[in-house]
């Protein structure tokens, strides 16, 4: 089943690079789409490995939209920069 989930954080394709390795891991989680500048990282999965995904997201700093607030939002943009910057290194 295709689910869109609007995140938080995304900035360039070293954001996208690392959300895809780490999402693509999950068992049950067959494809992954990442619109950078909508924000919005589309799976292909069962429906079982959806909360995982959106949990995996908010470790890597990427949370769903409206879900932190506060100092939760700002770790969530320090460890996104962390991602990207992997994701950069990774590509």
């Amino acid at each position: 089943m295709n689910h869109k989930i609007e995140v938080e954080n995304i900035r360039c394709g070293g954001c996208a690079n690392t959300i895809s390795k780490k999402l693509l891991a999950i068992h049950g989680l067959e494809a992954v789409d990442i619109n950078i500048e909508d924000q919005i990282v589309s799976v292909e999965c069962i429906d079982d490995a959806l909360p995982i995904a959106i949990k995996t997201l908010a470790q890597l700093g990427y949370p769903e939209k409206g879900s932190v607030e506060g100092l939760e939002a700002l770790k969530g943009k320090a460890k996104s920069i962390v991602s990207c910057a992997i994701g950069k290194v990774g590509s």
